[in-house]
This record gives C-alpha cells, sequence and structure tokens, in this order.
C-alpha cells in the first residue's frame, strides 16, 4: 500500500506536540511516515519545526539569523494550530 490508500485507522493520532527535530523528546518518528500539514489562523505553512495545538504556537526558522552552532534560530508565531494529515 502507498501512503495514499492508506487507511485512516494505520495512522498514528497526532500528538498536542511535535518536533522534526530526532533529539528532541517531542520527535514522534512514527507520524513522520505520512505527510502531514499544519494551519496557523488559517494559513498552511510548510516550514514549521516544531508545533503545540493547545499552547496555540509553532516554530518555525528565521530566514538569515543563524546559532553558532549553525542551526537558524526559531521565531515563534501564536495563534490557533491545526494539524491535520493530508
Amino acid at each position: 500500500m502507498t501512503e495514499a490508500t492508506t487507511p485512516a485507522t494505520e495512522r498514528p493520532a497526532l500528538p498536542d506536540r511535535l518536533s522534526v527535530d530526532p533529539r528532541s523528546p517531542h520527535h514522534v518518528r512514527a507520524v513522520f511516515d505520512h505527510d502531514i500539514g499544519i494551519r496557523i489562523n488559517g494559513k498552511e505553512r510548510t516550514d514549521v519545526e516544531e508545533y503545540c495545538v493547545s499552547e496555540g504556537w509553532v516554530k518555525v526558522p528565521s530566514p538569515k539569523t543563524v546559532d553558532r552552532k549553525g542551526r537558524p534560530l526559531m521565531i515563534t508565531l501564536k495563534g490557533a494550530v491545526e494539524v491535520f494529515y493530508k
């Protein structure tokens, strides 16, 4: 079966908080086996690194600023967060 034909019952439940970074305690590998979408304030974002639905924020990388290890700094955007499987 491909991702497009996978029934919803085989997908893991989307967590309240999720991070793309595998070093984070909020990283859930099974969720990333499927395409997910994230909307904040009604606008779909594709550059989200971490989100929390209950607290209403997402973190996106800064376009130019990096930390001392060369990773982009994260900007926190607040609002209504909606997470869904595509």
